[in-house]
């Protein structure tokens, strides 16, 4: 299956070779790594750029965990693989895994011939947090789930079926893979609570995730309407109140 990115593939071009480093941020699963591999890798292919001058680096493989305590030893094996004066594509995929990656990434801005791209997950990689680290030589590529234009021709249904589809299940990209309406919805239930919840509650340090539960799930059911941020607080409180007794 082929899904079509070119909104943030021409990005990454105007990009390209601008001396920052790429930072493809975005929801988990909505598509990140997929853009730079093998949307962006392939039209630098077909730009004539040889294969051994992109450099791509999947750090959650359990071939690269020896990368996540040694920084200085990623350097070296993304040098060692820097043979010629030519541009070199460094590609770094979950660099949030990498104690020090920040180290890392602006040691290879210092390189006239590397152009860098990182993805990354968790509370550690949000883009406020992340733009910063970079101190003005970090760019952020924002991604969002598939839009109904980028939806349809990958979902290889008729128009009527796509944005029905589209309109109860959404636009993550793996929902295209699941056959059924039954594992579409285990997997979009289970990305929401192991993946999205988990994260906020790292970020923030949230104690209470019953509290947290509880008012997910009042924003979820009014999506559409507008909030009433006291009504909501006195039912937290409430409810904080019978759980704690």
């Amino acid at each position: 299956m082929e899904i079509k990115r070119d909104y943030y593939l021409n990005q990454l071009i105007e990009k390209k070779e601008d001396g920052m480093v790429k930072i493809i941020t975005g929801i988990r699963r909505c598509g990140k790594s997929y853009l730079l591999d093998p949307i962006f890798k392939g039209y630098l292919i077909d730009e004539g750029v040889d294969k051994e001058h992109i450099i791509k680096i999947e750090l959650d493989r359990a071939s690269n965990i020896k990368y996540h305590k040694n920084p200085e030893l990623l350097e070296e094996h993304i040098h060692s693989m820097i043979k010629d004066e030519k541009m070199y594509y460094v590609i770094l995929d979950e660099i949030q895994l990498v104690d020090g990656f920040e180290f890392v990434v602006s040691g290879l801005l210092y390189e006239r011939n590397v152009d860098v791209y990182i993805t990354g997950r968790n509370s550690k990689f949000l883009s406020s947090d992340i733009i910063t680290e970079f101190r003005g030589r970090g760019e952020q590529i924002h991604i969002n789930p598939l839009s109904f234009s980028e939806f349809y021709p990958a979902s290889k249904l008729d128009k009527m079926d796509a944005w029905n589809g589209y309109l109860t299940y959404g636009g993550m990209p793996l929902v295209l893979t699941k056959k059924s309406e039954n594992e579409k919805s285990i997997y979009l239930k289970n990305l929401f609570e192991q993946t999205y919840l988990s994260d906020i509650v790292e970020r923030n340090g949230i104690k209470r995730l019953d509290i947290m539960e509880a008012l997910t799930n009042i924003l979820a059911s009014s999506i559409g309407s507008l909030t009433n941020p006291k009504k909501y607080t006195k039912h937290l409180r409430v409810k904080a109140k019978k759980n704690y007794h």
